[in-house]
């Protein structure tokens, strides 16, 4: 147990101490009263105590007990520090920051979990418990399905069979037979083994389709939409008696986009590669991931070419990543990854959901009618679904200007300089389901690209220099170098 100050535990039971010393301790401050029995040393609030120490207080207060209910999927008190029990007694057990609550049942079954002094459900328990009646202590009917479906997704068949096995035996211990009934139903839907009730839940429906998806991941898409329909931006017209100023955007988006993924050549090697088809010979791949890039984003018909159908949506990012990473056979081009991927600490989508849930994030988009929140979400659903080994940013952004052509808008480009603020954007949205930083940083790109002048390339070199866009980004922030709009320096003067 974690020590503090004198010696004394984090939390301090009475019943271990002698009475003259806990005492002695609260009259002079070392120890102060949280609840009958119950005192503690730290200067932090009581709740906050409460909750770090909430194994020790129910293992104390009600040895035996197991977690039941809808605790039973956590494990824990739930936010409001509500914590549903099986036991002997009648009455709640409260303390600030935590609510036990009773109830009486069998006690330990075989499966539980067997803690320190307490006892935790078995998911076969658990899901039994949640079935057995409609009230406010229970998991609701979706709830249990979101539970069968994340364990198929994320331990696999197996494990969800093993879990009907232990069901099955419990359901005559604990006299529910026509529980276990409904949920063999719900396991066999989730298998793709058995038909999915209408009734059903969505992530249910379409684990009975064969169609699987991260279903927390569509809760972060749900919030992108929502998010995104609130804060659109002003549209930036592609004024078509402006279109000769950005004749030579598409050579530097693709130079852009390729850079920020690693795909490092000079703007001369890459002009080379793109207008002259000169390939080095040491680095052929590579550069055929920038001239690949090319012939997508500067094929005008192509980036008008938008989604009408999670069909379509499959189709297109398959053809776009293929033409992109031809050169790659490692990384499968035109072919969804067949293991896990990750950036850092993001673990994206598992390979048998992208399909799934890029089909449950499409469907999603139609909440979004304002084209730059479209392109938004369309760059951040391909993004964190990561279906492709590699290239996925690359087609993230195509998938992103493609919305924004065909609504008549100026693409986006991303200089080398804005990547640690457009990576930062994306990490914030994933971490903590907020969009504000990712719409503020597309948003300032989105004006940026407008006001350089891409009409040539000596036009370009010369905006994109003196805004601080070729610099990199990591020693640009060292020095507190930011990308600069144009129109700024502009007003600066020389």
């Amino acid at each position: 147990m974690p020590r503090t100050i004198d010696g004394w535990p984090d939390i301090v039971f009475a019943s271990d101490w002698r009475n003259a010393t806990l005492t002695a301790a609260a009259n002079d401050g070392r120890l102060r009263r949280i609840g009958h029995g119950i005192y503690t040393p730290s200067s932090d609030a009581d709740d906050i105590v409460v909750r770090r120490n909430w194994m020790a207080i129910l293992g104390h207060a009600l040895p035996g007990a197991v977690v039941v209910d809808a605790s039973a999927r956590s494990g824990c008190p739930d936010a409001n520090g509500r914590l549903y029990v099986d036991h002997a007694r009648r009455t709640p057990y409260l303390l600030p920051g935590l609510s036990i609550l009773p109830r009486r049942g069998p006690g330990p079954l075989p499966g539980d979990a067997e803690l320190d002094e307490f006892y935790l459900s078995s998911p076969a328990r658990g899901m039994l418990d949640n079935l057995s009646r409609d009230d406010s202590r229970r998991l609701t009917t979706s709830e249990v399905e979101r539970w069968v479906v994340d364990i198929v997704t994320q331990h696999g068949e197996e494990r969800l069979n093993q879990i009907r096995d232990e069901a099955r035996g419990l359901s005559g211990l604990m006299e529910r037979p026509r529980v276990f009934e409904r949920l063999s139903a719900t396991i066999s839907a989730a298998l793709s083994s058995g038909p999915a009730a209408p009734e059903m839940s969505d992530a249910l429906q379409a684990s009975a389709r064969g169609e699987a998806y991260d279903a927390r991941r569509v809760e972060l898409f749900e919030a992108c939409v929502t998010q995104l329909s609130e804060h659109a931006p002003a549209p930036l017209a592609d004024d078509e008696g402006l279109r000769e100023r950005r004749r030579f955007l598409p050579f530097y988006e693709a130079y852009f986009s390729n850079y920020i993924e690693g795909t490092e050549f000079t703007v001369d090697e890459a002009a080379r590669i793109v207008f002259d088809e000169e390939m080095p010979e040491d680095r052929p791949e590579d550069a055929h991931d920038v001239l690949g890039t090319y012939r997508l984003v500067s094929d005008r018909d192509e980036m008008r070419q938008v989604p009408r159908s999670a069909d379509e949506l499959l189709e297109l990012l398959v053809a776009r990543h293929r033409t992109i990473m031809e050169l790659r056979p490692d990384k499968a081009p035109g072919h969804f990854k067949t293991i896990a991927n990750r950036a850092g600490a993001t673990l994206f989508v598992a390979p048998e959901l992208a399909e799934g849930t890029l089909r449950a994030g499409y469907e999603l988009a139609s909440g979004l009618a304002d084209a730059f929140a479209r392109a938004a979400y369309m760059m951040f659903l391909v993004s964190e679904v990561h279906p492709f080994l590699d290239g996925n940013g690359r087609v993230a952004r195509v998938m992103m200007n493609a919305e924004l052509i065909t609504a008549q808008q100026i693409p986006i480009i991303i200089p080398t300089v804005f990547r640690g603020e457009y990576l930062g954007a994306l990490k914030n949205a994933t971490n903590n389901s907020s969009f504000n930083a990712l719409v503020a940083v597309l948003d300032f790109a989105h004006r940026y690209t407008a006001q350089v002048d891409f009409a040539s390339r000596a036009s370009a070199d010369r905006d994109l220099t003196r805004t601080n866009a070729f610099l990199e980004s990591t020693a640009a922030e060292a020095n507190n170098v930011r990308l600069q709009l144009p129109s700024e320096l502009d007003r600066l003067g020389p």
